[in-house]
């Protein structure tokens, strides 16, 4: 049997089944905040990593750079291998189309690292690619952050470099194990993000992908305010004016 309770002259009498409803929907709204504030929680503390590893830099040294941590700013010596490069396709920067620039660099372990020389813009066809050589030759000092492949939002945006043909070679999204398989040499599984300071690069405007902490403490708000926005209409469409008849106005004719 329903709840019936009276405040005044308004009659509180919510519906069971609507009840349910606005249950199931608070209980939604609330686990929808809990998730994207957790998410804005890993994001701060990405950025607080990220911030960190700029701090100070890191000799690598002979060190496998799957030992150090995300994000660490590095210093490394090593060879270019201009010959075989990678243009990683469909990259933009300001809303302009463009590769980001993937450089081998052979280090003197025998171990192989690609470096990211940052973005070239697109020059109206794909059979017209920048021109990515080096200025540098002989042994360098590589100076970056540890860093990843960008990754692709939809599983269709991604082109493996082809098997043969001539380099550089433009790819979309690859694996790491693509690249070392064309490149006929096993890579390290991180790249170097080139600092915005060291020569033989291009735009390095280097950022966390995906949308910052804020954001997502903001979308928890906005899904918790749903919440009690749902819980207030709950409570107004469940909350009636009890019926008058004629024989309840004053002075009425009994």
């Amino acid at each position: 049997m329903p709840t019936r309770l009276t405040f005044g002259r308004r009659r509180f009498a919510p519906s069971p089944a609507f009840t349910l409803l606005m249950l199931v929907l608070c209980i939604a709204f609330v686990a929808l905040g809990r998730w994207q504030w957790r998410r804005g929680e890993a994001r701060a503390a990405e950025q607080a990593r990220f911030e960190r590893g700029a701090q100070e830099v890191l000799a690598l040294g002979s060190m496998p750079l799957a030992r150090v941590p995300d994000y660490q700013r590095v210093s490394l010596t090593g060879t270019y291998v201009p010959a075989r490069q990678f243009l990683i396709d469909n990259m933009s920067h300001r809303g302009v189309d463009g590769y980001q620039v993937l450089t081998p660099l052979e280090r003197p372990q025998g171990r192989v690292v690609l470096v990211d020389r940052g973005w070239v813009p697109f020059l109206g066809s794909r059979s017209d690619l920048p021109d990515i050589s080096l200025m540098s030759k002989g042994a360098v000092t590589v100076v970056g952050r540890v860093g990843d492949l960008p990754v692709a939002g939809l599983a269709f945006g991604r082109a493996p470099p082809p098997a043969t043909g001539p380099w550089p070679k433009v790819t979309s999204f690859p694996t790491m194990a693509q690249l070392s398989s064309v490149l006929g040499r096993p890579l390290e599984p991180h790249v170097i993000l080139l600092d915005p300071r060291a020569p033989d690069g291009y735009v390095r405007d280097w950022r966390l992908p995906g949308i910052p902490a804020m954001r997502n403490f903001a979308y928890a708000f906005q899904w918790w305010c749903f919440a009690i926005a749902a819980v207030v209409i709950w409570l107004i469409v469940s909350s009636k004016k009890p019926y008058r008849s004629l024989y309840d106005t004053p002075g009425a004719i009994r």
